[in-house]
């Protein structure tokens, strides 16, 4: 599963299980290792899969966004408050997800790929 945005990753986990892939990458993961996520898997029937310490590569997609997220964001602004780092960054986040074009999706936003992925499937 990629994470180029929240917007495919709920549709991920919207779709079916059957359609579903069983593994979950996880970019590194001590903040991870308790319950909800483990229990979600686990009646899920998903793998977690985290990465190597040391190894970026395991998930260029996260290591991608890490480094948008960082440049365009945390690097860009100087928060005031922690209330204003949480308005900041959701602003960041709509605006990744459903102004900015990837072109990893063909010029289209994460929103609206989710969306025709969506369609699609209830087309077919």
């Amino acid at each position: 599963m990629t994470t180029q945005g929240g917007a495919l990753r709920s549709a991920w986990l919207r779709a079916p299980l059957q359609n579903r892939r069983a593994l979950f990458p996880i970019c590194y993961g001590p903040e991870f290792a308790g319950g909800m996520l483990h229990q979600w898997a686990y009646l899920n029937g998903v793998e977690i899969d985290f990465s190597r310490p040391g190894k970026p590569t395991d998930n260029a997609y996260i290591e991608a966004f890490n480094g948008g997220l960082r440049a365009e964001c945390l690097n860009a602004s100087w928060f005031l408050s922690l209330a204003d780092a949480r308005e900041r960054i959701e602003d960041w986040r709509c605006h990744y997800n459903e102004d900015r074009p990837d072109t990893a999706l063909s010029g289209l936003t994460p929103c609206a790929f989710a969306h025709q992925a969506v369609t699609a499937r209830e087309i077919a």
